[in-house]
């Protein structure tokens, strides 16, 4: 049966609430494992463009030293040309552990805001919680 007005705003703001958490942990675990996986390009550019004198030509003693243009035009290239198998490697990494954590069945639907009775899905379905239902996908 349907919630009274009052009481579907009060639950509408604890789905939501809850939701905005979920998509935050999940965005948080995405930038955290991005930005370990994609370390390396990271440090190649960066010092590629450090070092390039049409960019920032520091005055860092390995780049008057090592690295000319023809060293750091290499290092950029190279930068870019290893960002795209680690990506792939990186969401390879995020969506197997989504999967393993049942992240995706944390999502709560707005049903549950508006209609009584509406069980959690969580606690349904198997997922977000203890017990978890090995055969349950939060994909298709």
């Amino acid at each position: 049966e349907p919630r009274s007005a009052w009481c579907c705003l009060a639950w509408t703001l604890v789905v939501v609430t809850m939701n905005s958490l979920v998509f935050f942990m999940n965005l948080l675990l995405m930038f955290v494992i991005f930005t370990i996986v994609l370390l390396p390009t990271i440090v190649v550019v960066y010092f590629g463009f450090q070092c390039h004198s049409r960019v920032l030509h520091s005055a860092a003693r390995y780049c008057r030293s090592i690295l000319d243009d023809n060293s750091s035009s290499a290092l950029i290239i190279l930068g870019f040309v290893i960002m795209s198998p680690l990506i792939v490697v990186a969401m390879a990494i995020y969506c197997s552990l989504a999967r393993r954590l049942h992240l995706f069945m944390c999502f709560q639907p707005y049903s549950r805001a508006v209609y009584k009775g509406v069980k959690w899905r969580w606690y349904e379905e198997g997922g977000c919680a203890r017990g978890w239902n090995t055969q349950i996908k939060a994909w298709v």
